[in-house]
């Protein structure tokens, strides 16, 4: 019988139901509400979480290309609403909604205004403690910044006239809720700021976050960072912590607890007054024996009881002083002394007198070579003179006449030949002392 029956996969039953939630135009584009659980964020950019409420869930898928355009970091018990479709997935069998946009419902968005605030004025250092200042133990004077009824006021004031009933309150009432409590809540801190106040309290009961959002404001938190006076922000109960709470100097965690911390009590200042006196006791105490030591030990000190000791003792210091400056003296001028002639040994090192000296020693060495050679040469050209005269003295004709010779000449030509002379012809005779003039009479060849 179970010829006939046709058997369809899982994943056509999957595709078909995926087919008609893909074509409901209702499901196409659908709006829910609800509280993300089971939060993922994929590392590709993909979200994945659960939507609840009371009675149900679903869950819910959220692609890159969307989740890009979040102003807000999504985390498991924020309440918001989202916009998508409505489709399956097929390969597990279960429907989700795939989100377009999602944003925070409610009261979300306040609180991502407050932590985007929270940032930005954490960021230029207004929740630094380098900027707090320090509250006066003593006030003689507190401005009080906050409505001027409701049980605020009256536990604050209360508490301080209990407390430390010298000191002054003044109340400068304002709004503390609704569109006017910020800039109203500004300008009373600027007035009390100008009107000699040695610490302001800034608060008011506690409340929900709509109820405390003035406290959160941007301008109301830099009117209590400017402020000169010392601030004690007293906002909400325990657990609630505004923008005040932050940028003031001193947070309380309720207003009665800001009261406490603005004055001491009179049992406080009588006790440590009483402690004062006893301390003020003991260190008189410790100091007049301290004085009464010293004063013992100084009546019977060796010096007083020896004066001339200490005379003594100057003079040997003295005395030592002397021999040390006297040896400093001596090593000084010993010292620059050596110094002295190193110097003038390299002066005379470089002196010009020093180097003349030693030229004219050079110059006179010269000289005395230079005679010595030009005697020399003198002598050798002398006796080479004396040569050349005996050899022409041997040379000489004259010399020759003395010996009875004599020169004939013929128009004054020696004449060494008869043949150059004829009859008639006058000649000259030379004698070793005079000479005559002649005439040829004869010539004879033989």
């Amino acid at each position: 019988m179970f010829n006939d029956i046709t058997y369809l996969k899982v994943s056509e039953v999957n595709e078909y139901i995926k087919n008609l939630l893909d074509s409901d135009m209702f499901l196409n584009r659908i709006y829910l509400k609800g509280e993300i659980s089971n939060f993922k964020s994929h590392t590709r950019g993909h979200l994945y979480f659960t939507l609840k409420d009371d009675m149900g869930r679903i869950s819910a898928v959220m692609f890159q290309s969307s989740a890009r355009t979040l102003t807000f970091t999504p985390e498991d018990g924020m309440n918001v609403l989202v916009k998508g479709r409505i489709s399956a997935y097929p390969a597990m069998g279960s429907y989700q909604i795939y989100v377009d946009s999602m944003e925070l419902d409610g009261l979300g968005n306040l609180y991502l205004e407050y932590e985007k605030l929270k940032e930005k004025l954490l960021k230029e250092g207004l929740f630094n403690k380098e900027h707090k200042k320090e509250i006066p133990k003593y006030p003689e004077r507190i401005g009080i910044i906050t409505a001027d009824t409701g049980a605020a006021v009256r536990d604050i004031m209360s508490t301080i006239k209990r407390r430390y009933p010298l000191c002054e309150a003044i109340l400068f009432p304002t709004l503390v809720q609704g569109k006017e409590a910020a800039p109203n809540i500004v300008k009373q801190i600027a007035v009390a700021d100008d009107f000699g106040c040695d610490t302001l309290i800034v608060g008011r009961g506690g409340g929900s976050i709509e109820d405390l959002w003035a406290f959160n404001e941007e301008i109301v938190a830099r009117a209590i960072y400017n402020a000169k006076t010392p601030i004690i922000s007293a906002v909400g109960h325990e657990p609630d912590f505004t923008i005040a709470d932050f940028v003031a100097d001193l947070r309380a965690p309720t207003p009665t607890g800001a009261a406490e911390m603005a004055v001491p009590t009179v049992l406080d200042i009588n006790n440590l007054i009483n402690q004062y006196k006893l301390r003020l006791n003991k260190n008189i105490k410790n100091l007049v024996n301290t004085k009464f030591i010293a004063l013992y030990n100084l009546k019977n000190s060796f010096i007083l009881k020896n004066p001339m000791s200490l005379y003594e003792i100057k003079e040997q210091k003295l005395d030592k002083l002397f021999d040390d400056l006297q040896k400093n003296m001596t090593y000084y001028l010993d010292n620059r002394k050596v110094l002295l002639e190193k110097d003038l040994n390299r002066l005379k090192l470089v002196s010009p007198l020093s180097l003349i000296r030693i030229n004219e020693n050079i110059v006179k060495e010269i000289t005395i070579n230079l005679n010595n050679t030009i005697d020399k040469y003198l002598i050798k050209e002398h006796h080479y003179l004396d040569n050349l005269i005996n050899t022409l003295k041997l040379v000489n004709p004259l010399n020759i006449l003395s010996n009875g010779y004599s020169l004939v000449k013929k128009d004054n030509k020696v004449i060494k030949d008869v043949k150059d002379l004829k009859v008639k012809d006058k000649i000259t005779i030379k004698f070793h002392k005079g000479e005559v003039t002649s005439e040829i009479l004869e010539v004879r060849n033989d």
